[in-house]
């Protein structure tokens, strides 16, 4: 079974999903940042692929991004990294990137080497939707990998049903339209977003994400879905202290405040 579906089907609540950018804070960092995540209980992670423009993302992770890429960051030195540590990952692995870098590395040896490298899925912000039915998915599925879709506020209950059909693993809830960023609050909107999705009784699990910084954020979140998504604050702290266990000791203090 996928790793991701191993997850969800044996933890139904409760689990905690870290997004950081491969090769930052350092080129070399990616491996220490994984093994850290999974030694201190992370439930599954989200490592991303750098690129010169990312439209979806705020400006600390557009800021990751940059000094990955000037630090000499690749896919191909990303895929070498983590095959590197294959042996030693047990949790599930999402690459998180646009969909330029992957159509110039090409759909099928990407998926080849997501496998080679421990990879059980993948999220691809920009992928339309009818592309990825007609050119991603027949060739994901044969490499039994998952591609993950989001969805926002302002995506139609039609439209959501269609993705929960035609997708495997689980739905990444955007708490808002909005770009990545740390959010005080979610507010009374939010909640009746979360509630209205709830209440269209999906057939994949839920993960929510963006905005989520504090303890508010984070029981929102997972108590509304299967779990929750941080992104941007891990993300700061990493370029802060330069350190994976410090930057998550910082983390799960602010998760308590």
């Amino acid at each position: 079974m996928n790793a991701i579906n191993t997850l969800f089907a044996t933890k139904t609540s409760g689990i905690l999903s870290l997004y950081f950018c491969a090769g930052h804070p350092t080129l070399e960092s990616t491996t220490d940042i994984i093994l850290t995540l999974q030694r201190r209980g992370i439930d599954m992670i989200e490592v991303g692929i750098p690129f010169s423009d990312p439209m979806a993302d705020g400006p600390v992770i557009q800021d990751a991004a940059t000094k990955a890429l000037r630090g000499g960051m690749t896919l191909r030195h990303l895929f070498a990294q983590l095959k590197a540590i294959r042996s030693d990952v047990r949790i599930p692995l999402i690459l998180m990137g646009y969909l330029n870098p992957i159509l110039q590395f090409g759909i099928e040896a990407f998926c080849q080497q997501c496998v080679e490298a421990g990879v059980s899925g993948m999220i691809i912000p920009d992928l339309p939707f009818d592309d990825y039915l007609r050119y991603v998915k027949p060739v994901a599925d044969s490499y039994d990998l998952r591609v993950i879709m989001l969805i926002t506020p302002e995506t139609s209950d039609e439209r959501i049903r269609f993705i929960d059909e035609h997708t495997d693993g689980f739905i990444y809830m955007v708490s808002s339209a909005a770009t990545t960023g740390a959010q005080e609050t979610f507010d009374r909107q939010k909640q009746a977003y979360f509630n209205h999705i709830a209440s269209l009784d999906l057939r994949n699990p839920r993960m929510i994400g963006f905005g989520i910084s504090n303890r508010q954020t984070l029981t929102s979140a997972q108590a509304n879905a299967a779990g929750a998504i941080i992104g941007s604050k891990f993300v700061s702290l990493l370029d802060e202290t330069q350190d994976a266990d410090k930057a998550l000791s910082l983390l799960f203090e602010a998760l308590q405040q």
